[in-house]
């Protein structure tokens, strides 16, 4: 493990001595200016042409400027933006839009959602405006605003919780808002599906005071972790009443991916040590099992054989965590090989074979995914590298000149022909150029609400901003709360976890991380190897 201090937004101090003038080949100052301005530009095409022909419908179709529900039908794009604007500073648009959704939005409907994506999309979306407009700390309050937004956010919580009514507690798929879980609703959902609701639920649990929300989401990630294999590994889908494993490939991709990434991040935002001590034990497996350097591969949770060499595009997001795990080295190798994709193609397919070096088959589309760009900002926050400057120029160039439509930006059916698709998804606006904005205003004088406002932010898995106030991280005090794993009485919390080491698995292995990772939460510092 290298001896680096963590500099992320969410618990990172930012050293300006860091940045020299000079940013990257090519690219100084001014130009890292212009970047960063070309994509708001990038940002306000697309979204004035959601707002212009797609609004109210979920998501706008770049190509004809027409809408469409993909979701519920309930402005799935304005309300995954709201926090990007805030972020750019756009008072205007974002005070209207959360005006509009406190007198418009009703989740009373007869539509079949996701739980997931309406969780991370939706949820996420309503918790982190309504945080941004209620407090006065943020420059963002709405004076109008009288927690609208996180009404909505609870009664929409409470319309998914019969879904997690299950034996296992890990919960349904799907649900009807207006119904509740149909009959013939299918019993098999995905690792990624049950385990990746935590933050938001955690925080609305801290926001109400209500511990139910915490509570059945702490209970679906129990469920899918007692039932790991031997040595440590999740399989990507799972029955969730039998709790038997219906597809045992294990991987960091598809239908697993966001599964670990909660783990680290519940910790980090709630300083609940039960997610950081399961986070070592699968982190610890998956480095084992599923990393051949620089790539990862899927395997059978089980025997760990190999029965996929694949890069999946959903993977890129792992370097990212690991930034915020505290290994470096990896991550700097696998951001390499997996941006050797993008520079082939322009884009990252979401499938590239790595027997054959050819993308895979089937897998052929770029769907704009954030990913790559989201690892690409985090190793640039810790590094200061200007290889990730340069990267980032890269994306833009794609994006722009192959993906740019008439009325945003469109997916890539083939990313070999780069032929477009009538499709952009909420989470372009959401996700992918939040990330690639705040690449290049993180390397020039910076005073959004990330990098300069009050609080250190964590980032859900849709992008949306989770501020570590003392209400939501409940500092020094989480260990009265209700649903918490707390360290045995008399133990300090403000030390070390470190010497984990030291630690053995129960298949002998150490661990890779606790080499002195230190608990610094309530100073907004998180250090590895004990680097100051």
């Amino acid at each position: 493990m290298p001896s680096l201090a963590l500099l992320f937004s969410s618990f990172v101090i930012i050293s300006s001595a860091l940045c020299p003038c000079a940013l990257a080949d090519g690219v100084g100052p001014e130009e890292a200016r212009r970047l960063r301005d070309e994509v708001r530009e990038m940002f306000y095409h697309a979204f004035d042409g959601y707002m212009q022909h797609a609004f109210p419908l979920d998501e706008l179709r770049p190509l004809t400027c027409t809408g469409e529900d993909s979701l519920g039908g309930y402005a799935l794009t304005l309300i995954d933006s709201l926090d990007t604007l805030a972020l750019l500073g756009d008072r205007e648009h974002f005070t209207t839009s959360v005006e509009w959704i406190s007198k418009n939005l009703r989740f009373d409907i007869d539509k079949t959602v996701s739980v997931f994506e309406t969780t991370i999309r939706i949820l996420g979306g309503l918790l982190s405006a309504h945080l941004i407009a209620s407090d006065l700390a943020t420059g963002m309050t709405i004076q109008s605003y009288n927690d609208e937004l996180l009404h909505l956010a609870e009664d929409l919580a409470q319309r998914l919780l019969p879904a997690f009514d299950t034996p296992t507690g890990i919960p349904y798929g799907s649900i009807n808002l207006l119904h509740g879980v149909d009959e013939n609703e299918s019993k098999i959902t995905s690792t990624a599906g049950g385990g990746t609701l935590t933050l938001e639920f955690g925080v609305l649990s801290r926001l109400t005071k209500n511990p139910i929300y915490e509570l059945v989401t702490k209970n679906a990630v129990r469920g899918i972790w007692a039932r790991r294999s031997k040595i440590n590994l999740v399989g990507a889908h799972i029955n969730v009443f039998t709790g038997e494993w219906t597809q045992k490939d294990a991987g960091i991709g598809t239908s697993i991916d966001s599964f670990y990434e909660y783990l680290l991040k519940a910790y980090l935002l709630f300083g609940d040590e039960e997610y950081l001590f399961i986070f070592q034990e699968a982190y610890n497996a998956a480095m084992q099992f599923l990393y051949h350097d620089p790539w990862y591969v899927e395997v059978n949770m089980n025997s760990a054989n190999t029965v996929w060499p694949l890069f999946n595009s959903l993977q890129a997001f792992w370097p990212g965590l690991q930034v915020l795990a505290g290994d470096i080295d990896p991550a700097i190798g696998t951001h390499a090989a997996f941006f050797s994709v993008w520079k082939r193609y322009g884009f990252t397919p979401e499938g590239f074979n790595l027997a054959t070096s050819s993308v895979q088959k089937g897998q052929k589309s770029y769907p704009l995914r954030p990913e790559l760009i989201e690892s690409t900002y985090w190793l640039f926050k810790a590094t200061r590298d200007p290889r990730y400057l340069d990267a980032g120029r890269d994306m833009i160039a794609s994006l722009q000149y192959g993906a740019k439509c008439p009325c945003g930006y469109c997916h890539i059916v083939d990313v070999e022909s780069h032929k477009q698709e009538d499709h952009m998804e909420s989470f372009f606006l959401a996700e992918t150029v939040k990330y690639l904005w705040l690449l290049f205003d993180s390397a020039v004088e910076s005073d959004n609400i990330v990098e300069r406002g009050p609080y250190k932010y964590i980032f859900s898995t849709e992008g949306h901003l989770l501020p570590a106030t003392p209400e939501i991280s409940l500092v020094h005090e989480h260990c009265s709360y209700f649903g918490s794993f707390c360290k045995p009485k008399g133990e300090d919390k403000s030390e070390t976890f470190g010497n984990i080491e030291d630690n053995q698995d129960k298949n002998g292995t150490q661990s890779r991380l606790g080499r002195g990772v230190t608990n610094a939460r309530s100073t907004g510092v998180f250090f590895v190897d004990g680097a100051h």
